[in-house]
């Protein structure tokens, strides 16, 4: 318990110097007249909420570690990534937030069928091997969906997700450009790295019956009608 407390206690510092890292950049962009930047800033500030939002309507605890990844992911992406301009600085920051993703996507996948495995309704109870398979499923199935979003949205809009808007005509591998197909293989593939890592941790969680430090504070688990009932009164 008191390692419990003590990383809910991390997860709230750095919930709180992240929002006021954003805060601070949207009246920045505001300043420099900069809209659509601004308009970033504050959807980071909402989706910083999605956790707890999830937490309270899915009767799923999100761990303060998994919280505390998720909530960085999200700066990193939209702050970082976007209005700092990593994407273009940092020729790797694309890579690892889709490994990351991955690894996220995976967790939430783990949490979702866990909630079936777990619940009465349901006489079929699953193995780990499973629940992580279907964890590592979603995942890429959450990946492959990004990537046709990111070609569309290059291919009617012209937004260039792909990095491949200067060169557009050429399809070869081979010129070691980061062409349109190149950027989409790398994104699956370090999704599917990430994927695969966060559903060992979850066969390795679920063969141990919830056991080990590590696997505990990544992976979301169900609450049980006692402790739903406890955090209602809570609120």
């Amino acid at each position: 318990m008191k390692a419990n407390s003590g990383l809910k206690k991390n997860r709230t510092k750095i919930q709180m110097v992240l929002t006021a890292l954003v805060i601070l950049s949207v009246v920045r962009q505001f300043f420099l007249g900069n809209y659509h930047n601004m308009f970033l800033g504050i959807l980071t500030l909402i989706l910083f909420m999605v956790p707890q939002f999830l937490d309270r309507k899915l009767n799923v605890t999100i761990p303060p570690g998994l919280e505390t990844v998720i909530l960085i992911f999200i700066f990193s992406a939209e702050i970082l990534g976007e209005i700092n301009a990593f994407y273009v600085k940092i020729p790797i920051w694309d890579t690892i937030l889709h490994t990351t993703n991955g690894f996220l996507m995976a967790a939430i996948g783990f949490a979702l069928i866990d909630l079936f495995n777990r619940s009465d309704r349901f006489s079929i109870k699953m193995s780990p091997y499973f629940v992580a398979f279907f964890a590592f499923c979603f995942s890429m199935t959450v990946g492959v969906m990004w990537e046709f979003f990111e070609f569309s949205m290059d291919w009617f809009f012209g937004m260039d997700m792909q990095k491949d808007w200067i060169v557009p005509a050429i399809n070869s591998v081979k010129l070691n450009l980061d062409i349109g197909i190149v950027d989409t293989m790398k994104d699956l593939i370090v999704n599917f790295i990430g994927a695969v890592v966060f559903s060992i941790i979850g066969i390795l969680y679920l063969r141990n019956r919830g056991k080990g430090k590590l696997a505990a504070s990544l992976i979301p688990q169900v609450r049980s009608k006692q402790e739903e009932e406890l955090s209602s009164k809570d609120q």
